[in-house]
């Protein structure tokens, strides 16, 4: 049975990097492999049109006003329904579904939710307004929502008990990892070589946004206690965001600048090689993590990765190994789940391990299929 969708998303993957827009754009790219044909809607350049392949459109850029954003998708959302004959629409995001639900007509709505926006912009430092303001907003688009798709149990207890959703709603499938990208045939020697990192020092890879939930304020103080016991680390840190003056400084006042080191945005086409070059990488998330596609992303290489006990990363992590989960996301834990991996007083799974336990659980081929299950019971009207 093929379906019809209509993927309202937030930005395209190759301009702007998340965990949502990977998603998304995986969806694109997977989905029609196994009968879910579509079209979609993002915020982005005049260029996605024609590096989707036709498929996904840009209503308006991303720095445009709200305003300007919200009318310019309601044209473009109504000028694809009357082109096309959509079974379903499928929400990425709320702020880019809320203009058009009255545009929805008989059409079952799923929602994947990919984080509580709200909660997340508090964390951020957003004030009580424009917390609450997004929290409705949320709140009204998904009342409207026949299915919703999570990507963890811990999402799906946010989802339910901070937006009232029945759990019968609310259908988990896990992220997935396109297994041939990360599956790159160099050692992580010769991954070095390519990036030009040092051969002789341990080196620790966190691909993060530099924002407040992240936990990096955390990981740079842990590298601190780190370098006293192992001298020669070297803490690599990818991404961009708000806090990266922040960082800058906590790492000029710890005096650890030939420690860490803030990489800025990694493109796309390094993403494995990194990986792979590094001796493992940390995920030391302190709120808010959902899934965490960078933990499947390092395993796919063969590189372990690290991951605090927060939201959905044990999920992935424990039913693997429980060497990979620190006991909490402090500075003091960190530095120690660190120092004992560094030492070998902990053992982490190997190279083929890392690899086989993704390609048996998180292959996009098998992912893509759970979603068309889910949007098929949104089309029939069952619950699960």
């Amino acid at each position: 049975m093929n379906l019809r969708t209509l993927q309202l998303g937030l930005h395209w993957q190759p301009e702007n990097a998340g965990g949502l827009n990977r998603v998304y754009y995986d969806c694109i790219k997977y989905l029609p492999q196994v009968g879910v044909t579509l079209n979609g809607l993002v915020a982005g350049s005049t260029s996605v049109l024609q590096n989707s392949n036709g498929i996904v459109r840009s209503f308006a850029s991303p720095s445009a006003s709200l305003w300007h954003r919200w009318q310019s998708l309601r044209e473009n959302f109504f000028q694809l329904l009357q082109e096309n004959d959509y079974d379903l629409i499928v929400s990425h995001f709320a702020l880019y579904t809320f203009p058009v639900l009255d545009q929805l007509g008989d059409r079952p709505l799923v929602i994947h939710f990919h984080g509580p926006w709200a909660s997340e912009s508090r964390v951020a430092g957003s004030n009580i307004i424009s917390v609450w303001l997004r929290k409705n907003l949320e709140q009204i688009t998904y009342q409207q929502a026949t299915k919703f798709v999570v990507l963890s149990q811990a999402f799906r207890e946010i989802l339910h008990q901070e937006y009232r959703v029945p759990f019968e709603q609310i259908q988990i499938v896990s992220g997935g990892v396109e297994v041939e990208q990360f599956n790159i045939a160099l050692s992580p020697n010769e991954a070095r070589t390519k990036l030009g990192w040092s051969q002789e020092r341990s080196i620790i890879l966190a691909i993060r946004r530099l924002e407040k939930r992240m936990g990096l304020e955390n990981l740079i103080a842990a590298l601190a206690q780190v370098r006293q016991k192992e001298p020669d680390v070297l803490l690599l840190i990818a991404g961009k965001g708000t806090l990266e003056p922040v960082l800058k400084q906590q790492i000029v006042d710890l005096e650890l600048t030939n420690h860490v080191r803030l990489l800025g945005y990694l493109p796309e086409q390094n993403l494995a090689l990194a990986y792979r070059a590094a001796n493992f990488s940390v995920v030391p998330t302190v709120a808010l993590e959902g899934f965490g596609l960078i933990v499947i992303e390092s395993l796919a290489t063969g590189t372990p990765v690290l991951g605090t006990p927060v939201g959905g990363i044990p999920e992935i992590l424990q039913p693997f190994s429980e060497n990979l989960l620190f006991e909490s996301c402090s500075t003091q834990h960190l530095a120690q789940g660190i120092i004992e991996v560094l030492s070998g007083q902990r053992q982490l799974p190997s190279h083929l391990a890392c690899q086989t336990y993704v390609k048996e659980n998180y292959a996009w081929p098998a992912i893509a299929q759970q979603i068309k299950s889910v949007y098929q019971k949104a089309l029939l009207g069952n619950s699960y």
